[in-house]
């Protein structure tokens, strides 16, 4: 038996992959979007190789059952027969998979909606062959809808009145929505994560996206915000450690879990000084009142042609700025209790993750496929058989 585990060759999927690998013995049944197993085997190392080196990789990828499909394709792209012996071999189900795209509905609604829905009809079939131990849906506090100034109890997250920041939330909380509704008799947990940025263990990354908005303010002298806002934080670190202990306990002790700072996040000021005192030497001045002027230089920035330059920094404010300026972060109680530990505070880690972004030009730097990696991959094949 097997948890199926979608999103393995992203972020979040790559930190939840690593501690079932490294700390438990399930197998791990994993779509991938690839045309042939080898093509499989080198998305799964791309995406495994922040957390470990090539010989690691060998040594564990005969825990992964691959099955080569996509979310967005009929039955995931997988054969008849693929397809029963992901149901017949499914114990539980991790659902991390998503499109993080905020600007394209069509995309959201493609991946989250009818990817989950596929899912979904897996997980259904699972259930009815054998029983299924959990379904695990990978959420996000967007759900939330549009706030300012709040700290959002686990209990108010889904407010069916609330207007939504964009495609990603909208879907996310339909998404939810859908789980409930679908498998009424199978244990359905929920995570949530508040804005995901780096690791607290070290500066490396493989996500730039909200890194880039976050270097972007570092840089500049006069920030639209006030100082006192709050910035709702986690590491990936602690947010994959979260899921693999939650999903994998006996009797997780809630329903759902925000994977977030809650109401230790920090404030802008907070965050300037900390990167401040570990060295960074820009100097900013806080000025509230541009807030508006602000918002509408992104607009106009994002009218301006391509070649000039200014069209991606604006549309890249574009799509983080309502998560940037809201001041609402969520109550992390639940998962604060169920780990006995708080995540680290952005302030202890945020000067090294500005490093390594600003000074890789916001690129990881991938190590190559090995030329000898088909004898080391048989060498570890050896030693399981």
């Amino acid at each position: 038996m097997a948890i199926f585990l979608t999103g393995v060759t992203g972020y979040i999927g790559s930190y939840v992959a690593h501690g079932l690998l490294t700390q438990h013995d399930d197998q791990l049944a994993v779509l991938v979007r690839a045309k042939t197993p080898d093509e499989a085997k080198q998305r799964l190392w791309k995406s495994l190789q922040l957390h470990m080196n090539f010989d690691e990789f060998a040594q564990y990828l005969h825990r992964f059952d691959i099955y080569l499909g996509d979310l967005t394709t009929p039955d995931l792209g997988l054969s008849a027969d693929a397809r029963k012996r992901l149901v017949e071999s499914t114990e539980s189900v991790l659902h991390i998979a998503a499109s993080l795209n905020r600007k394209s509905a069509k995309t959201c609604f493609n991946v989250n909606l009818r990817g989950t829905l596929s899912i979904l009809k897996i997980a259904r079939d699972a259930n009815d062959h054998h029983g299924l131990r959990r379904f695990s849906d990978v959420s996000t506090v967007a759900v939330s809808g549009v706030r300012h100034g709040d700290c959002v109890a686990h209990e108010d997250m889904i407010d069916w009145d609330r207007s939504d920041y964009d495609p990603y939330a909208r879907t996310k909380k339909f998404c939810e929505h859908m789980v409930h509704e679908l498998l009424p008799d199978v244990p359905i947990t929920v995570f949530r994560p508040s804005t995901v940025l780096g690791d607290s263990r070290f500066p490396e990354t493989t996500q730039f996206g909200m890194v880039q908005a976050f270097a972007a303010l570092a840089y500049m002298r006069i920030l639209p915000l006030d100082p006192e806002w709050r910035f709702d934080i986690c590491s990936a670190n602690y947010v994959g450690r979260a899921i693999v202990h939650v999903h994998q306990a006996d009797k997780p002790k809630y329903g759902d879990y925000n994977l977030s700072s809650g109401r230790d996040s920090l404030t802008y000021r907070q965050i300037v000084d900390s990167v401040k005192a570990a060295g960074h030497k820009p100097m900013v001045r806080f000025v509230p009142a541009l807030r508006g002027t602000f918002e509408n230089a992104i607009e106009l920035g994002m009218k301006i042609p391509r070649k000039y330059g200014i069209n991606p920094a604006a549309s890249l404010m574009k799509v983080f700025w309502p998560y940037l300026s809201n001041d609402t972060v969520f109550d992390n109680s639940h998962v604060v209790e169920e780990l006995g530990e708080a995540p680290t505070p952005f302030s202890e880690y945020a000067h090294p993750l500005l490093q390594f972004a600003v000074g890789n030009k916001f690129k990881y730097p991938y190590r190559a496929w090995p030329s000898d990696a088909e004898a080391r991959l048989a060498k570890f094949a050896a030693k399981v058989a």
